[in-house]
């Protein structure tokens, strides 16, 4: 077996039953055997190398064997098992190299076209700008901040905010979130992250300046959860602070939002499907908080958030999707990154992409992250590290590229409609308030406090030690394979003078019962375990079974009492807040030098950075430091001097001024609207002012105004001349709009109930009792008309009442809808709205076509326009449309033109494009990559059963849509009813989550499934099919369609 011939030797020396063998190199328990056990080491070695715990179970048994003949039998099986996995992994090696490889020559690619785009010279600045400080297409700080160094200068910058009053809404969607006696280490949703967003939304709360915080979260009514985590409020009382003279809403606050299975706990790698509700819900909550804000704050005015923050990829795709239904910016953080996850489970070799992705979801988590980078005005890092090393793996990041953008943004040169976000790095804060260092002696009596009675959590611990005086070697981490406890163990059972010199004290969360706990964590712990029992660390080693979460400070102080170390063992440490925890109680530490735990060093100095897989390197470093006195307390002393640098204040401070850098955004009706619709009123004065407050633009082409698109904002330096396209845009259309306001006073004054005025129109979606919104993307034209009818049909009479309205969403521009109605025998006025071309337009029928300059019935939201151009590459991003079709065409020479240009069918926010044959095209994973890679932000849509591409708004779809109504005219989104196909266009999930309601008509649309055959993650993983509110109907029956609507509630009888 060429190449193989390591498994024949050790299968060899397996069935070699001969004599021991000397070996100066092998482990320390071999070693003081004094003798080389071939076996022992091809178990130890080989299999431990491969982390497989069935292979650990074959050897158990194996060794349990008396019969020499079956345990070698055994054995020789085991030596196949492991040659089959080191095959399969230098597989899975060679692919993954494959991949990268191909990723870096399409960035490369990208990079080198997308420079050639910008045209102008790269100066000096572009090539040697610093990574950190990076800026995004907006108001540019000049510098960086300063950090806060002293009362004064904290007090000065507070005067300075107190005359601001931000909303700012922080999103944290997994895991269970309470403000007191958190849970940390309860399950893996339930660590670090936890306590980070529920402490910054605590400290941004006492904040000069902020009003009011609101954390975002699931609400859980479970039985195997406390009762807490389902109350819907729950007030976050601040630390320090004078709460006097603040307002009656203000503060900061959890919010719980119900989404989800009500009665259930779930992972967060199964809240996929239920984002959308979560989007809802908050929304819902985001606006009536908005309205109580306005009135007490705002002068009768909403007050909009100022930035929506998301933590983590599931609260990032939430927050993309609320900042484009509300139009404010967005700010995202990480935390930990898919693409990181992905490559580090890869390298391991044990698992292909597609089973990493039935555990993890893992491609949809990365969809989400690259979602936020479209979206987000500002990316909080903790490191730099996390920058360089991790941001970079995405595709809509590039440094390279951001700093060509930034420098062209400080020259004032056109970016042709590329964005990359802001990535600044800040570090989490902390609170020290209650943190008093301990200065005693180690001579001192460890199980007494001075301030009073022990904590019990002391007595829990001194409990496993023989010599409770020694200095504690403390790890506080989930028992997570990640975290490497396993190699601490081992480091220091290996080495006698540390063993001798101190004590090991493992934190690792909560356990009642290890059979209880998630398989991973119980394996760790269960080796763990093995050994402490193999080392014979018994009296050396403690490990409690449950601590609280105040407990936490209390064992900190007692590892500084000992004058003990803190260690963070983690192969990769994205930031370590527990080791700023650490050194604000005195206490040195030995960490990772991957990731964080640099940055952290580097400020604070006060202790040793390792290899997490040198077991030496450990066990070397933790020997340094509690034999040596005087380095121990040169550490100490650095780390309590430096850490104010980590403070809550400090963090937060540089956090507003970020946050205040970015260019402000709300509903963009809110401007000019200071009297907006709420009243419910139906009288007609009140339609004509909503219809004059939008600046309906009723100049339609029905070739559509190609033009328009040149006039979009390409980017943030274009502002005065897109304000100046803007003013006259807006001016044309209120002149139109004034000639239809004199017609529709006309027959608002003869026919009130006339249905084809359009007097009371634009309020009608909140007076309506249902909107029914027609979704289906039909495969034949014919079939589309008669789906309308049928639905029209099964709910005649309550139509005809004006209790029901119809919207009709589709990929189909207005001008191809106006004809295909006209021909089915329908009128505009039979309709409440149109949301067009996959969801970047929306428009309103119209009873005034004569002063409409293409003659058709309908008028243009502009709001909605406004609301949705946020990154809209325009021009630059039609030219790299157009090449990218050209070079498709030349590639497929003899096939003729497989993709090109449909003028006819694009509007200013939609580039659409014909499509000969799918199959000669690539998916549309492929063209997202394709524009993120080259800084263009925007939505592709395959739509028409694959016959046409729409490229659209990153923030536009049919599902904001329907958002955006709900804002602007509080239509009711749970009494939706959204009508879809069983499949359709490559944006059909996101028509079917949320609070709405949906039908399916089964065996419609069908032949969409292949526009979703080659997709980055299966739909199964966004969809969940039994929600309650969901029916599914058999094809398009009128008397079938009723009847399910009777099992959604939604008509009686």
């Amino acid at each position: 077996m060429a190449g193989n011939d390591w498994v024949n030797s050790y299968l060899e020396a397996i069935l070699d039953v001969g004599p021991g063998l000397d070996d100066a190199k092998s482990s320390l328990l071999l070693r003081e055997r004094g003798r080389f056990s071939p076996t022992r080491y091809f178990v130890e070695e080989v299999i431990t190398g491969y982390d497989e715990t069935d292979l650990h179970r074959s050897w158990v048994r194996a060794a349990a064997t008396r019969s020499p003949q079956e345990r070698n039998t055994r054995l020789e099986n085991m030596c196949w098992r492991i040659w089959n996995l080191a095959r399969k992994k230098k597989q899975l090696e060679g692919e993954e190299a494959q991949r990268v490889a191909k990723r870096r020559l399409e960035r490369e690619r990208g990079r080198k076209e997308a420079t050639a785009d910008m045209s102008e010279d790269l100066s000096e600045g572009e090539k040697g700008d610093v990574l950190g400080d990076i800026s995004a297409h907006g108001d540019i700080p000049k510098g960086r901040m300063k950090r806060i160094n002293s009362v004064d200068v904290m007090e000065n910058w507070a005067k300075q905010q107190k005359e601001k009053k931000f909303y700012i809404v922080l999103i944290s969607l997994h895991g269970l979130i309470r403000g007191e006696n958190m849970e940390l280490g309860r399950d893996s949703d339930t660590g670090g992250q936890v306590k980070y967003v529920v402490e910054l939304a605590r400290a941004l709360g006492t904040m000069p300046g902020v009003y009011r915080v609101d954390l975002l979260t699931r609400q859980v009514s479970a039985p195997d959860v406390d009762w807490t985590y389902g109350e819907p409020t729950e007030m976050l009382n601040p630390h320090m602070s004078d709460t006097s003279g603040l307002g009656e809403s203000s503060g900061a606050y959890i919010i719980r939002i119900p989404f989800g299975p009500k009665d259930k706990y779930i992972q967060k790698e199964h809240l996929w499907p239920h984002i959308p509700e979560f989007v809802d819900g908050a929304l819902n909550h985001i606006t009536q908080m908005s309205r109580v804000l306005g009135e007490q704050i705002g002068g009768g005015q909403p007050v909009w958030p100022v930035a929506i923050h998301g933590h983590y990829a599931d609260a990032g795709d939430s927050a993309a999707l609320l900042s484009g239904a509300l139009n404010v910016p967005m700010v995202f953080t990480g935390h930990s990154l898919g693409r990181d996850k992905l490559e580090q489970i890869l390298k391991q070799g044990r698992q292909s992409k597609e089973e990493i992705n039935v555990t993890y979801k893992i491609m949809r988590r990365i969809e989400a992250e690259e979602l936020s980078l479209d979206v987000s005005e500002i990316v909080i890092t903790s490191t730099r590290q996390e920058i360089e090393e991790q941001w970079r793996l995405y595709d809509g990041f590039d440094p390279i590229l951001e700093r060509k953008l930034r420098a062209r943004i400080k020259r004032g040169v056109s970016c042709h409609g590329r964005f990359m976000p802001r990535m600044v790095v800040i570090p989490p804060g902390m609170e020290f308030h209650h943190i008093v260092p301990h200065d005693g002696d180690i001579d001192g009596e460890v199980e007494r406090n001075e301030d009073g009675p022990a904590p019990p959590i002391w007595a829990e611990i001194m409990r496993f030690f023989s010599n409770p005086r020694k200095p504690m070697i403390l790890a506080l981490a989930r028992p997570d394979p990640k975290k490497n406890i396993t190699t601490l163990v081992k480091a220091f059972g290996e080495c006698r003078p540390l063993r001798e010199l101190a004590n090991l004290t493992l934190i690792m969360g909560n356990r009642d019962n290890i059979d209880e706990m998630s398989g991973t964590n119980a394996s760790v712990l269960l080796a763990i375990l093995k050994m402490i029992d193999k080392y014979d660390l018994y009296g050396q080693v403690a490990y409690p079974k449950h601590h609280r979460q105040a407990d936490v400070p209390s064992i900190y102080r007692l590892a500084a009492k000992t004058k003990g170390v803190f260690i963070n063992p983690a192969f990769i440490e994205p930031f370590g807040l527990t080791l700023i925890e650490a050194a604000a109680y005195g206490l040195p530490m030995v960490a990772t030098k991957n990731g964080g735990p640099v940055d952290i060093h580097r400020v604070l100095d006060n202790g040793l950075l390792v290899d997490p897989h040198d077991q030496q390197s450990i066990a070397d470093a933790l020997l340094k430091l509690v034999s040596d006195k005087h380095l121990w307390a040169r550490c100490r002393l650095n780390g309590l001097k430096n850490i104010h640098l980590f403070s809550w204040p400090e963090h937060c401070k540089t956090y507003l001024s970020r946050v205040a850098s970015c260019k402000p955004r709300q509903p963009q009706w809110q401007s000019s609207d200071s009297q907006a619709d709420n009243s419910g009123s139906d009288s007609p004065s009140d339609s004509l002012r909503d219809i004059q407050d939008l600046s309906l633009n009723l100049k339609l082409s029905l070739d559509g105004d190609k033009n328009e698109g040149s006039a979009t904002v390409d980017n943030a330096l274009d502002t005065e001349d897109a304000l100046d396209e803007k003013n006259r845009v807006e001016k044309a259309a209120l002149t139109l709009s004034k000639g239809v306001l004199g017609g529709t006073q006309k027959a608002g004054s003869s026919e009130k109930e006339d249905r084809s005025s359009s007097t009371n129109k634009f309020p009608s979606f909140k007076k309506r009792k249902n909107i029914f919104v027609i979704a289906v993307d039909s495969d034949a034209t014919s079939n589309y008309i008669e789906i309308i009818e049928k639905i029209a049909e099964a709910v005649k009479k309550e139509r005809d009442s004006g209790s029901i309205g119809f919207i009709l969403s589709t990929a189909l521009s207005i001008s191809e809808i106006y004809p295909l109605l006209t021909k089915g025998g329908f009128s505009p006025s039979d309709f409440d709205g149109f949301i067009c071309s996959s969801g970047s337009e929306l428009y309103y029928p119209s009873s005034n076509s004569e002063d409409s300059p293409s003659g058709l019935p309908f008028v243009v939201d502009l709001d909605y326009r406004s609301h949705t151009e946020y990154r809209w590459g325009g021009e630059g991003l039609r030219k790299t449309l157009v090449r990218w079709a050209s070079s498709v065409n030349d590639k497929k020479g003899e096939q003729g033109k497989i993709v090109s240009e449909d003028e006819s069918g694009s509007t200013a926010h939609c580039f659409a494009f014909k499509v000969k044959d799918l199959a000669l095209i690539p998916p549309v994973k492929e063209l997202r990559k394709l524009t993120r890679i080259q800084a263009l932000r925007c939505h592709l849509v395959y739509s028409q059963n694959g016959t046409k591409l729409n490229v659209i708004p990153v923030l536009a779809s049919r599902a904001q849509a329907l958002r955006y109504l709900y804002i602007r005219w509080g239509m009711d989104l749970s009494k939706v009813v959204v009508f879809v196909g069983e499949c359709g266009d490559t944006d059909y999930e996101g028509l079917l989550g949320g609070i709405h309601k949906t039908v399916i008509l089964k065996g419609v649309a069908t032949e969409a499934r292949k526009l979703h055959a080659n997709r980055n993650y299966p739909l199964e993983d966004v969809i969940s099919f039994d929600m309650p509110n969901f029916a599914q109907v058999e094809g398009f029956k009128s008397n079938d369609i009723r009847t399910s609507l009777g099992k959604l509630g939604i008509l009686k009888g």
